[in-house]
């Protein structure tokens, strides 16, 4: 066998999810022109696969809120800047509580977001109900509402952000599995695969639950493991929903929102899952699910269930993502272990990585986010995750 064919490029990305295209994307459109995307599977065949496609602002840390809007802002100009229609339904957020004693820390998470531009709310049981018909009022103490927050079409983001970044000349390799990633005495990364080398001055890691074994590759540890979510869908109702915010009990992290065909998308943040790349759908959990559905919306907890999927999360010890640069002999950049809210933040993340790989203040302060807080214990920061 001959040398492999060995590419120069100025940045080289791991992974072809939502945060990998979004990446690509933003950096081409910084001016970075030599950009090569590898992707081990198809585009979007991994995490971004199976998300719940949910945009919101609501959340508890300042630096995910500040994501979380501008990325949301991005997505309802999705269509004009990047020419695709990703399905958006701004049909709100209902965070539901029914513990009294939660209501002080949503108060004070409301109080930021309205403060940095989000137009949430904290309303009354009565309120509530008329936002989502099927919400019973029982045991209702309060919930917080966002009006300009919903779902959009993943596949359709991903598929647009890699139609931009092809047409500013970025190059997207799929069913390229990365098997090793080196530094070379020049301080670049040589980065190899089963259709080349790619030598590099940068290495994006974007590989969502996948991420911790590319860092491996490149000596650095992303405490990231991956943990399957499932979500049901019903059959049509009769009559149809109509208008159903997504709806979530904070309590018991059960959650639903209206598709386009008339039935409802319903989920639940299973605590007995264990973590594992395992993505096989099953029907054993949804006893657990009508049980903890029934806790706020009766009437449609023992609707038929006739599909589902499943999809991986990519967990980190707090909850909340890492983005930042690590230095691996050459510049490896980093942004995975969302933990769930990856799809709604990709717009604004992909900004701040091009921000950071030219060295510039981002667009959103994600130094939280930086790999080095590990060394301390981990403390969950952000409240609002399912």
């Amino acid at each position: 066998m001959g040398t492999p064919t060995e590419h120069v490029r100025d940045v080289v990305i791991i992974g072809g999810g939502v945060m990998g295209t979004s990446s690509a994307y933003h950096l081409a459109r910084a001016g970075v022109r030599s950009v090569t995307l590898l992707e081990s599977g198809e585009l979007g065949g991994g995490s971004s696969a199976k998300p719940l496609g949910g945009v919101r602002a609501v959340f508890s840390d300042p630096a995910n809120i500040a994501l979380g809007a501008r990325s949301l802002a991005a997505y309802t100009r999705f269509g004009r800047e990047v020419g695709v229609d990703i399905g958006l339904q701004q049909v709100g957020y209902l965070f539901v509580i029914r513990n009294a004693a939660d209501v002080p820390a949503f108060e004070h998470s409301v109080a930021l977001q309205n403060a940095m531009g989000v137009p949430t709310r904290i309303i009354g049981p009565a309120e509530a109900v008329a936002q989502c018909p099927y919400l019973s009022g029982e045991d209702l103490v309060a919930a917080v509402w966002s009006p300009d927050d919903g779902f959009a079409r993943p596949a359709d983001v991903v598929r647009g952000y890699a139609a931009g970044a092809t047409g500013l000349g970025v190059e997207i390799r799929t069913g390229a599995p990365v098997s090793a990633v080196e530094a070379t005495p020049d301080g670049r990364a040589r980065v190899h695969t089963t259709d080349g080398v790619y030598r590099a001055s940068a290495v994006v890691c974007t590989a969502g639950a996948w991420s911790g074994r590319v860092a491996t590759l490149a000596g650095v540890d992303l405490p990231i493991h991956p943990l399957r979510r499932q979500v049901a869908f019903t059959a049509p109702l009769t009559p149809p929903p109509g208008r159903v915010p997504f709806t979530i009990d904070y309590s018991t992290t059960a959650y639903f929102h209206g598709t386009e065909d008339g039935g409802l998308l319903m989920g639940w943040a299973d605590p007995l899952q264990t973590p594992g790349f395992g993505r096989e759908v099953s029907t054993d959990w949804h006893e657990s699910l009508r049980a903890a559905v029934r806790t706020i919306a009766p009437g449609v907890a023992d609707a038929p269930l006739v599909s589902g999927w499943a999809g991986l999360y990519e967990m980190t010890p707090d909850c909340n993502a890492v983005i930042g640069e690590s230095d691996a002999g050459f510049r490896f950049l980093y942004a995975a272990g969302f933990s769930g809210h990856g799809f709604l933040q990709a717009p604004a993340v992909g900004e701040c990585v091009t921000d950071l790989y030219l060295r510039r203040r981002p667009v959103v302060d994600v130094s939280g986010f930086a790999l080095e807080r590990f060394g301390q214990p981990a403390v969950r920061t952000e409240l609002a995750i399912v």
